[in-house]
């Protein structure tokens, strides 16, 4: 199972964090992830998140819309910042959280992350490369590993600095 973004999914996901508009008190914006069964772009990638790297600024939310029934956003286990509060929303409703700390953010759908349903939320800030290293050390298994090494192979190409 092979999945990166290309250009035009990278540019989609901009554009829907952009249209999602000020939802927040504050003026701080919500971006959207959806929970589907297979990606839109390609049926062959199953049980994902899209997109599957989140960029917002801190004060920012995601919101997972439950697109397709079966899934649930939680946060992995040792894979986000020190001090924040771990998630887990419930199979097939949506959930927001919002994130004040930058830093990176591993989450996964409780079902299926053994068929390497996860994501990552990237927050925008100062400190914000303070946990990457630690998280890329997390232990994965199955299909998850491989999805994982992929979006930190993603985030690597990335310039976090003017992201």
């Amino acid at each position: 199972m092979t999945s990166k973004l290309n250009r035009r999914e990278v540019i989609i996901a901009g554009a829907a964090a952009a249209l999602a508009g000020p939802a927040l008190a504050g003026g701080h914006a919500t971006a959207e992830v959806q929970m589907l069964n297979k990606h839109p772009d390609n049926s062959k990638l199953r049980q994902v998140f899209y997109p599957r790297i989140t960029v917002i600024e801190a004060g920012d939310a995601v919101k997972w819309v439950a697109t397709d029934r079966g899934h649930n956003s939680a946060s992995s286990k040792d894979m986000i910042v020190d001090g924040s509060e771990a998630w887990k929303g419930k199979i097939n409703d949506e959930i927001e959280v919002k994130f004040d700390t930058p830093g990176f953010y591993g989450y996964q759908c409780t079902p299926h992350v053994s068929s390497g349903m996860v994501g990552l939320v990237i927050v925008k800030g100062e400190g914000m490369m303070d946990n990457l290293e630690a998280i890329k050390g997390v232990r994965q298994r199955g299909k998850a590993k491989k999805t994982w090494e992929e979006i930190f192979a993603e985030v690597d190409k990335m310039d976090l600095a003017s992201a």
